[in-house]
């Protein structure tokens, strides 16, 4: 399965790493695999669009981080079809979920390029 280190996904969004290590910790997103400590968590493509599509949500319209994720995740699901908010019930949000996904492809395949590949193995002795 195709995944991607976090400092790719960090440049493919547009934040910094830590932003990225803090929103994987702190919440669930479904396609992150990552082990037990000290093994570099990877991002799959699936988790890497809830990512994009969450934080547009949190630039656009201000939602809440743990919000956002959820809406980003219903939206991807729902595709064409678009949700109803949640306690809101005259509101339906939409998004074109391909052009999204066509968007995050070109842009991490520029972040994949520049972006620092993770060494590997014991740190050398000083």
């Amino acid at each position: 399965m195709r995944a991607y280190t976090v400092a790719a996904t960090a440049i493919a969004l547009g934040v910094n790493s830590k932003w990225v290590d803090n929103v994987l910790s702190h919440h669930r997103v479904p396609g992150v695999l990552q082990g037990r400590q000290g093994i570099a968590r990877r991002v799959t493509p699936q988790a890497l669009l809830v990512l994009d599509v969450a934080l547009k949500l949190v630039r656009a319209l201000a939602l809440p981080l743990p919000r956002a994720l959820e809406t980003a995740h219903r939206l991807i699901a729902a595709r064409e079809d678009g949700i109803q908010l949640r306690g809101v019930t005259s509101i339906h949000l939409g998004a074109d979920v391909k052009a999204l996904a066509d968007d995050l492809t070109i842009r991490l395949e520029r972040a994949v390029e520049i972006s620092p590949t993770p060494r590997r193995g014991r740190p050398r002795r000083k």
